[in-house]
């Protein structure tokens, strides 16, 4: 299951960053036939490919009612993106999305599937 999704990057709420895990919010171009939840992904921008972790969902825990893709670039510490068009290829669905309780069981969880992405990626690595 892999798919491509390019997009623009439009300014968010800025949660992500709140929480400690800043995204590139993109705006769905075309309808996207898979279901809601966290992917392992990797995002081309600028020649550049970098693993990721994308939301593709409307983020409940907050509220939220328009479906887009959020992505946290895993060791991406450059300026913001807003504007810029990246491609994103999501590899494999590590969840669903879901409603957490806070924003604190939210951040938990975002650090467990940055961890398993990390590992993810990193066996990924030595076979290459």
């Amino acid at each position: 299951m892999e798919l491509t999704i390019e997009g623009v990057v439009a300014p968010g709420r800025q949660l992500g960053r709140e929480l400690g895990f800043p995204t590139a919010n993109i705006t769905l171009e075309q309808e996207v036939m898979l279901p809601d939840g966290v992917y392992l992904s990797r995002v081309q921008w600028q020649g550049r490919e970098y693993d990721a972790i994308s939301n593709l969902g409307s983020n409940p825990t907050v509220g939220g009612n328009l479906r887009r893709l959020e992505c946290h670039l895993l060791d991406y510490a450059g300026a913001p993106l807003y504007g810029f068009r990246l491609r994103v290829r999501l590899i494999r669905r590590l969840r669903a999305e879901l409603h957490f309780q806070s924003l604190e069981q939210l951040r938990a969880q975002i650090e467990s599937d940055v961890l398993e992405a990390r590992r993810y990626f990193q066996c990924e690595g030595n076979r290459s």
